[in-house]
């Protein structure tokens, strides 16, 4: 990466945070140019008091608007030398308050930490924490043809999205976000108050592995702040369009709908029977069927329809391959519509209204769960009884059903921190509204649903997990988990032992936590 201006005044910044692996840097100074401190009564304070989920609004004394990796030591250690409590933003679409809660006395937000580079001395693509995945997808498919198998939400921050795994349409053919992950930097707090900055890598011999490993999925907001990750497919030449995978670069894309008056409980429960089994037969690593990605969006019936909306990497025989993707699901369910079918270029179908979604102003509750096969019936029904509840009308509530496994079951579970390598489906339950009057019902609707699926198993995906992207302090809470599972082995599995040495390494003290943060696993 040639030096500029820029780069080498936020080294200078950073006072030697950006280090050689492993190292241990000297303290770092303050920063040439004071990083944006908004505090109340500002004017843009009520807008970064909150992310995307306005169920939460946040009351921090101060929020830092971080333009590189000093700024967000010099915030830190204003944190830990004040003994304010400090969170991290980089999208803001956390669906807890781990940001926004009233305990949060000081907002570090990356959002002015965007850009995205080919680092020639690493020979990986670096992208700053507040970057998007549009424009992390703009800058690499433009100017490098690459891209990374990411979240199909434009607006998603790489910060938290990246940490959790980094789950999206192109996984079942590339893997996760995370299997690309070639190294990471994190400001860090010593059990002294000492901040510093560490470059921790993949390579087995590097003494912060260990930090590396914990951003493979252990979440963000646990060990300290993500400054910059490098990207790089492993055995790759460190070529910038080798380093990554190349995307299609077109796209088949079809949205098929099924009125719900047409489907009743045992149309409802071949369908969803139908889409799992097809799955769950495609899904060898590399195998055929990993080039087709779809939502089955199972919304109440008062929105009027259940919509499958698919996308397929448009090579030879695509459109043979969507009709037979079409042609199993809809076997033995009453007739489908199609509203929408053709080809679009792959930079532009990340964009497209079937998957990318621009939330705003929404209130939101969400859950998650892996399903290692299709749902059974049983779990098909209890949907169905919700989904058509009478006495319940609100469109905006019901699951996502997606895919999931194929070239992410590919990698070991404990490789990475996300444990998640054997399943076929994911499921996304979430109800989103505006009026906080409404948050009462909206939220008992959709935690009574996730119960009644999963009675059989405590109320929670016992056999699969949850995915830590889809944060709910529910699945901690013994009135919703009733299963005798705790909450981390949902989400890391047997990687949670090894999360929480990490956190006692590179977060002694407790700096960076929240209501599902990783625990060291010993007395404070």
């Amino acid at each position: 990466m040639n030096p500029t201006r820029r780069t080498l005044l936020g080294g200078l910044a950073a006072g030697g945070a950006l280090t050689v692996t492993g190292a241990v840097p000297a303290q770092a100074s303050p920063p040439l140019v004071e990083s944006p401190v908004v505090r109340p009564g500002d004017p843009q304070y009520p807008d970064l008091a909150r992310g995307i989920n306005q169920r939460f609004v946040g009351r921090p004394a101060e929020v830092h608007v971080a333009g590189g990796t000093g700024d967000v030591a010099a915030a830190v250690r204003r944190a830990v030398r004040t003994g304010r409590r400090p969170a991290v933003r980089s999208g803001g679409h956390c669906f807890e308050d781990f940001v926004a809660g009233p305990d949060v006395d000081l907002v570090v937000d990356l959002s002015g930490m965007d850009r995205v580079t080919w680092d020639a001395a690493r020979g990986a693509f670096a992208v700053e924490a507040g970057a998007r995945l549009e424009n992390v997808y703009e800058r690499l498919f433009k100017s490098w043809g690459v891209t990374i198998p990411g979240g199909s939400c434009p607006t998603v921050g790489v910060g938290g999205h990246f940490a959790g795994g980094g789950y999206g349409p192109l996984n079942r053919m590339f893997g996760l976000t995370v299997d690309h992950l070639d190294a990471v930097e994190v400001v860090v707090a010593g059990p002294d108050g000492d901040v510093r900055t560490v470059r921790a890598t993949r390579a087995a011999g590097d003494p912060a592995n260990d930090l590396w490993w914990a951003h493979t999925g252990g979440g963000g907001g646990n060990f300290g702040v993500v400054t910059r990750y490098w990207l790089r497919t492993p055995g790759t030449p460190a070529v910038p369009r080798h380093a990554l995978p190349t995307p299609p670069s077109e796209v088949l894309v079809a949205t098929v709908i099924w009125p719900w008056p047409a489907l009743d409980r045992d149309a409802f429960v071949r369908l969803l029977r139908n889409y799992g089994g097809w799955y769950a037969a495609h899904n060898a690593p590399g195998g055929p069927g990993t080039e087709v990605y779809s939502h089955l969006a199972t919304f109440h019936a008062s929105g009027g329809a259940v919509a499958l909306n698919v996308q397929v990497a448009a090579g030879a025989g695509a459109d043979a391959t969507l009709d037979g993707f079409l042609r199993a699901v809809g076997e033995g369910v009453p007739a489908f519509t199609v509203t929408e079918r053709r080809r679009l270029p792959w930079l532009l179908a990340t964009r497209w209204s079937g998957f990318a979604d621009r939330p705003s102003g929404r209130r939101i509750k969400g859950k998650s769960a892996v399903h290692r096969a299709a749902l059974t019936d049983g779990q098909a029904q209890a949907l169905h009884r919700a989904l058509t509840r009478p006495d319940y009308q609100h469109p905006g509530s019901g699951v996502l059903i997606a895919p999931h496994g194929g070239r992410v079951n590919a990698v070991a579970s404990d490789a990475t921190a996300d444990p998640h390598r054997d399943g076929v489906l994911m499921l996304l339950y979430v109800s989103e509204w505006t009026d906080a009057a409404q948050d009462a019902t909206h939220i008992a609707f959709l935690r009574n649903l996730y119960r009644d699926v999963y009675a059989e198993s405590g109320g929670v995906p016992v056999s699969g997990g949850a995915l830590i992207n889809y944060a709910d302090v529910d699945l901690r809470d013994p009135a919703w988990n009733t299963s005798g599972v705790a909450w981390h082995e949902l989400y890391y599995r047997a990687n949670y032992p090894r999360l929480q040495r990490a956190k006692r390494r590179w977060d002694p003290t407790g700096t960076f936590r929240h209501a599902l943060g990783v625990d060291s696993g010993g007395p404070r």
